[in-house]
């Protein structure tokens, strides 16, 4: 989301390093012209990582453009089903199967944290029974960002949920429950572990059966801990600065240990396939009526945003509303929006900047092709 200024960390050494003078052109993959959007996407990309590319479109067709390249050093745009670590992308899939529960009379929206894990959030200030679900999922629980986790690893270097909720509880409350929007990783790994206790499956399990399989998201996969690699075809990412026409990229390959984000930013998708689940998700085909009206209760959170149960509300210049979420992890930035009448696009870019990363620039690009094909 926008409004946050720290980003998730970079977590492990280099892999690989160039300096890379990256060409500016971009092209379509399909569709026409779209040249207000293509001009947004350039100039995003100047401002962000090797490559670039945006899948858009409206109720009845898509199109995708590419700047730059997936791989440095090679020409390899990126195309809308090359894959790449979602990052806070995930939390709208957590968020759905919660609510798929609250659907189906097993949790409760309103009632106590306490109520389904007791004494797991308890101490240094905090009271299970007094953090609704609700609250975790609109991250009004009081419980602070945890920039970086520094988790308690298990001996074979992965995380547990449990490990990555105590370590987001070592930090005292930020505010009193319900009385502030706090963006927080934390509220996410509770309701991980929320939903293993309610359905007996690992997040793992639960988030593939559910949703993932349902709505036949080939490209997109919520890793095993210890599982490092990105399927090909892959985006690479990386992490980097720009000095005027230089750039230096760090390749971080594999990196990246899933667990430490679970369910608050470790799965991997395709720009095709984001899209696709944020359409369904917000079309109301994964939850029922009264529950998606539930979800799009927000609270207000600056700049344009406010934030519902694990989607992100943001005005559109060209009015009305689009409704998705960012993702920011080790060596890639992106973002899903979705109108109500079908528009909808979907960006990233493949690097994890260190410094200057290009926010208001995405937001042009998103703004700009959601409104080209306004009613």
């Amino acid at each position: 989301m926008k409004h946050r200024t720290k980003r998730l960390p970079v977590l492990a050494a280099a892999v690989a390093a160039a300096i890379v003078v990256l060409p500016s052109s971009a092209h379509a993959q399909t569709g026409g012209d779209h040249a207000g959007t293509l001009a947004a996407l350039k100039t995003f990309q100047a401002a962000a990582g090797p490559g670039a590319a945006v899948l858009a479109g409206d109720a009845t067709t898509s199109y995708s453009l590419a700047a730059g390249t997936g791989t440095i050093n090679a020409n390899l745009p990126i195309q809308p089903t090359d894959h790449f670590r979602i990052g806070s992308q995930t939390k709208p899939f957590t968020a759905a199967v919660v609510l798929q529960l609250v659907d189906e009379g097993r949790v409760s929206l309103d009632a106590p944290i306490e109520t389904y894990l007791p004494g797991v959030v308890d101490g240094n200030g905090y009271h299970g029974d007094t953090i609704t679900v609700r609250q975790l999922l609109q991250h009004t629980s009081g419980i602070p960002a945890n920039d970086p986790p520094n988790p308690q690893a298990s001996p074979d270097g992965t995380y547990t949920l449990a490990a990555l909720v105590r370590d987001g509880l070592g930090h005292p409350p930020a505010s009193a429950p319900g009385t502030a929007f706090a963006y927080s990783n934390t509220n996410y790994e509770i309701l991980g572990l929320l939903i293993e206790r309610i359905t007996g499956l690992s997040v793992r399990q639960a988030i593939t059966t559910r949703i993932i399989e349902p709505l036949g998201l080939a490209g997109t996969s919520f890793p095993a801990a210890g599982d490092r690699t990105v399927p090909a075809p892959a985006v690479h990412g990386y992490h980097g600065i720009r000095i005027g026409a230089l750039n230096l990229w760090t390749d971080l390959g594999t990196a990246l240990e899933p667990s430490i984000y679970s369910t608050s930013g470790a799965m991997i998708s395709t720009l095709q396939d984001v899209t696709a689940f944020d359409r369904a998700l917000v079309g109301g085909r994964l939850l029922s009526p009264a529950t998606l009206a539930e979800m799009k209760k927000t609270v207000t959170v600056g700049g344009g945003l406010s934030y519902g149960l694990g989607v992100a509300a943001h005005t559109l210049p060209c009015g009305g509303t689009a409704w998705g979420h960012d993702g920011i992890v080790n060596g890639y930035y992106s973002e899903t929006l979705v109108t109500a009448d079908g528009r909808h696009a979907s960006v990233v870019t493949n690097a994890h900047l260190a410094t200057n990363a290009p926010i208001a620039q995405m937001y042009t690009l998103l703004d700009t092709a959601l409104c080209e094909t306004a009613p």
